[in-house]
């Protein structure tokens, strides 16, 4: 699925996307205040060239600006929906389980922000794995090339919706 401009949609739950959504409001407003203040107390302090407090601060900046651009970014292609349907389909927002070159995996298929802060591995649909499994069914086997060149054998033991 694509934008009107061709831009890749995002899939995110409704929880994810407002997750995010509360994030953003905080980076773009409490948290840009509170990193402003403290740029403006360490230059308070003096000599800039040796002022290890302002140039973490504006370090701390370029971060929180980058993170606020990304949200943006993310969040206006974003598509807002339900988990997808319990039908053992690989697709956005499925957990998979999966022998990859014969070790047992479990990896969610879709963004890195429906995740959250677990532990989870995330195979994008972009990446050689997830363009291999995107529309495969639990028991199908196929391969994938790894950027390598190496044939990697894949087989979908199950697939089912993600709840974080």
């Amino acid at each position: 699925m694509t934008t009107t401009n061709h831009e890749p949609v995002v899939w995110l739950t409704k929880e994810a996307f407002d997750r995010l959504t509360v994030e953003l409001d905080h980076l773009a407003g409490p948290g840009r205040a509170e990193i402003v203040d403290r740029i403006e107390q360490a230059r308070s302090e003096g000599d800039l060239k040796e002022n290890g407090g302002y140039h973490a601060a504006k370090e701390e900046q370029g971060k929180a600006e980058a993170r606020i651009s990304y949200l943006k970014d993310l969040l206006r292609r974003a598509h807002v929906g339900e988990a997808p349907a319990d039908d053992g389909i690989v697709e956005p927002g499925m957990l998979v389980e999966a022998i990859i070159a014969g070790d047992k995996t479990t990896f969610l298929f879709g963004s890195r922000e429906v995740a959250g802060d677990t532990d989870l591995e995330v195979y994008s649909e972009k990446s050689p794995i997830g363009a291999a499994v995107h529309g495969a069914k639990s028991g199908d086997k196929l391969s994938y090339s790894a950027p390598n060149g190496k044939e990697i054998a894949v087989e979908i033991v199950s697939c089912k919706p993600y709840s974080a």
